[in-house]
């Protein structure tokens, strides 16, 4: 079994030869179908690397299943380019959009993608130049490994031809295009908003105080722009998040945030709170920005396991009130954020405050 490029490749065996259907999925149970027979499945070089093999292996038991892995088509691009493979990003976007590179794109990365197939290459070229990224170096290679093997250099910016599937493309990225900041609290125009968002000093405080850690789920409770739901999946590939807002309008807002910004698995719930909280998976840190009230704070205390993270931050003096009383019957950590910044004072300079934030953070 496999698809029909690679079954091409074999000489006359005598035996079956069965083309894996489309989509991916319909393939699997009529592999299943062979039970008791013997079935090689051929995939491109190693199954394991953004391929067929754990999907294989996850539907069948142990004992069932061989495989048989070879030479990877990152490892045959790296040897071509002479690149580190070590400090080179490995990257599948056969089946993912291109959004998803955004966090990676700075000056000097090296990357190599699998993509769908070879119009993807103009797409690919496109995305890098709209960023400001167009002075990107491709090198776009087709059925590495193959007797069909071909390496065009090409510019972003440039990007265009007739390609044939597979592509793998690697690029070095360069250009004067905006890079997201490893830390916490990214700019503010980053950002598409209607003026309800956590703005970006605070935003960093508050992503200390919710101190993001690997595999970490987070519910952001009245999400707004989406900033600090999408700040927390920057933290790390394999942290998640679910974003939690009333308003249809600010939901639009934050996806779209959400893919500009490479994290689309942003899980997005319209509603309000505590509502729209029943049936989600458990997070292990709740942020409120957002629809503070002493209910909603019960139903976390009573609903939530011990250990769960909680942080609320406040603006108006009632949402305050809550949380110093809360402070009070819970303990926790109570901070309160004054910020002011330097702007024109007539001739002169002044100091413009902003409206200072009440922050609680406590352990349930």
């Amino acid at each position: 079994m496999g698809p029909p490029r690679h079954l091409a490749l074999l000489p006359d065996m005598g035996a079956e030869r069965v083309e894996w259907p489309v989509p991916f999925a319909d393939g699997l149970d009529l592999l299943e179908g062979y039970r008791g027979r013997q079935v090689a499945v051929l995939a491109s070089g190693d199954p394991f690397w953004f391929g067929a093999g754990s999907v294989i292996a996850r539907r069948f038991e142990p004992g069932e299943w061989q495989a048989l892995p070879g030479v990877s088509c990152f490892s045959l691009a790296a040897a071509r380019l002479g690149w580190a493979l070590g400090k080179v990003l490995c990257l599948g976007h056969h089946a993912a959009p291109l959004t998803r590179l955004r966090p990676s794109l700075a000056p000097g990365v090296q990357m190599i993608l699998t993509l769908r197939d070879g119009d993807a290459v103009a797409d690919l070229g496109g995305y890098l130049a709209g960023l400001g990224f167009g002075a990107s170096r491709l090198w776009v290679m087709e059925a590495l490994g193959g007797p069909r093997e071909r390496v065009t250099e090409m510019l972003a910016g440039a990007a265009s031809g007739v390609f044939s599937h597979p592509v793998v493309v690697a690029v070095e990225i360069a250009g004067e295009g905006a890079v997201l900041p490893c830390t916490s609290g990214i700019d503010d125009g980053f950002f598409d908003s209607d003026g309800v968002m956590t703005k970006r000093p605070v935003r960093a405080l508050t992503l200390s105080a919710l101190a993001p850690k690997p595999g970490e789920r987070l519910w952001d409770i009245g999400g707004g722009s989406g900033s600090i739901g999408i700040e927390w999946l920057l933290s790390h590939p394999t942290t998640e998040a679910v974003t939690v807002e009333p308003r249809a309008d600010r939901i639009a807002l934050i996806r779209a945030n959400a893919a500009a910004l490479g994290v689309d698995r942003l899980q997005v719930v319209e509603g309000r709170a505590p509502e729209a909280l029943a049936g989600l998976d458990a997070p292990d840190v709740v942020f409120v920005g957002g629809g503070l009230s002493g209910d909603l704070l019960d139903w976390l205390f009573s609903h939530l396991p011990g250990g769960t993270r909680l942080v609320a931050n406040a603006v108006t003096l009632e949402s305050e009130a809550q949380l110093i009383a809360a402070h009070a019957a819970r303990g926790g950590d109570l901070l309160r954020i004054e910020l002011a910044q330097a702007a024109a004072l007539g001739p002169r300079r002044g100091w413009k405050a902003a409206y200072p934030v009440v922050q609680w953070s406590v352990t349930l």
